[in-house]
Formats: structure tokens, C-alpha cells, sequence
């Protein structure tokens, strides 16, 4: 079995990179003369995914123009929050409400992604079908990352994500998710981290490891640097 669909969040403020994000929303930056977004679009791209949904909320209409502009190959639908802000768990909710799918790769664009993470994710994909599987997370070991002031999420074992006190594996922005995990939840603002908490307290919350180079854009200064590199 393959994904057949990805979705991109895409509708956060990114409040750490103002001024920038406040006149151009934070998918729309640039590294190496490349948008984020695009970066993420290209790699989806390579997974052989023909169908991307992203959501929008600030700034959406420059989203907007600028998928209308690049013309991409792939087939890319829009969806707005909506009057307000949903946060991860109900834009991801939204998103996904009026499709037939099941299983759904999420991408944060403020990681950048590259040609590198095709064959984990791939691998990635296999491990949560064989395994039966409604979530999975990327993870690297922070000693990957870029940006040394991260703080590990989760300790990581036989592929188990779990919190304790060395916690050296950080979510580095991709997941696959089963549509059933949001049979409970009602579509409003709430964190994709209440999905999580739920199946950590169940041992159900399972990690992919990533051997990759960690670069996200973290907030300003580290979004300098990245540009300097």
C-alpha cells in the first residue's frame, strides 16, 4: 500500500520570524532562492504523491497566488481555516473531512526538505502498513539538528515514542496518520499534541528514526544562518 495524499500546515503566524513573517507568511521564505514551500512540495513530488492539500490561515492569499503561479505538476488544493485559527489538530481535521482517504503523510514546510528524506519516509511508509499501524513520527536524534537549542520530544525505543527524562529525539515535522485517530474530536482550535498525549498514554505512539541532517527554521536568527550556510 502507498499514500496517496499529503497535506502541508501552512497556516501558522510564524511569530518567532517577525518582522519577515509579517508581511510574507513563513512557507513563502526563501533558502537559496527557493521557497520552503516549494522545497516540500518537490519532495512530496519525489514520493510519487499526486494529490496535496494545504491549509492557510495568515497571509493565505499569497499562498494562494504563488501555487497558482508555479503551476506544479502535482494536483494542489487550498482549504482555508476558516474565520479563525484552527492550530495542527483541527486544520489537519479540516483537511482531511471530505476525502475518501484513510492514511495521510503530514508535512511541516519550516523543516527543509530534501531529496535525502525520500528513501526514510519510503521506508517509513512500508513499516507503518506491515505493521498495521494509525501513527507514525520522523524523529532524529537532536545531535542532528542545526539548531542546537532544541530540546529532545521523545525517548525512542523499538520504534516507541515515549517521554522521560533523556529525551533525545525531536519530531522533525512528518508523520503518517490514520483518518480514525479524530473520530473523537470535534473540529475546533486544538494541538495535534492532545492526538499524541492520547496514544502515548495507550504505548501507541510510534517513531520513525531519521539519519538526516536536522535544518528547520526555527525563529530569526537561526533563519540568517540557514541563508548564510
Amino acid at each position: 500500500m502507498r499514500i496517496r495524499t499529503a497535506l502541508i500546515l501552512c497556516a501558522g503566524f510564524g511569530k518567532r520570524l517577525n518582522p519577515l513573517t509579517l508581511e510574507t507568511p513563513k512557507p513563502l521564505l526563501k533558502i537559496k532562492n527557493i521557497t520552503i514551500l516549494e522545497n516540500c512540495i518537490n519532495v512530496i513530488s519525489k514520493l510519487g504523491i499526486k494529490k496535496i492539500f494545504i491549509n492557510t490561515f495568515h497571509l493565505g492569499d499569497q499562498i494562494n497566488e504563488f501555487i497558482k503561479m508555479k503551476n506544479f505538476e502535482v494536483d494542489i488544493k487550498i482549504k482555508e481555516d476558516g474565520k479563525n485559527i484552527l492550530d495542527t489538530g483541527g486544520g489537519i481535521m479540516n483537511l482531511v473531512k471530505d476525502t475518501t482517504d484513510q492514511d495521510f503523510l503530514v508535512f511541516n514546510p519550516d523543516t527543509l526538505w530534501n531529496y535525502k528524506y525520500v528513501n526514510e519516509i519510503n521506508e517509513m511508509q512500508d513499516f507503518y502498513f506491515s505493521n498495521k499501524l494509525n501513527c507514525i513520527l520522523l524523529v532524529a536524534d537532536k545531535k542532528l539538528s542545526f539548531d542546537k537549542s532544541f530540546n529532545g520530544d521523545f525517548k525512542l525505543k523499538d520504534n516507541l515514542l515515549k517521554k522521560g527524562e533523556d529525551n533525545n529525539f525531536i519530531y522533525i515535522g512528518c508523520k503518517i496518520f490514520n483518518k480514525s485517530l479524530f473520530e473523537n474530536y470535534n473540529m475546533k482550535n486544538f494541538s495535534i499534541l492532545e492526538v499524541w498525549k492520547e496514544l502515548q498514554n495507550k504505548n501507541q505512539l510510534n517513531g520513525y528514526e531519521s539519519l538526516n541532517k536536522f535544518y528547520h527554521l526555527t525563529n530569526l536568527e537561526t533563519f540568517k544562518k540557514l541563508k548564510d550556510l
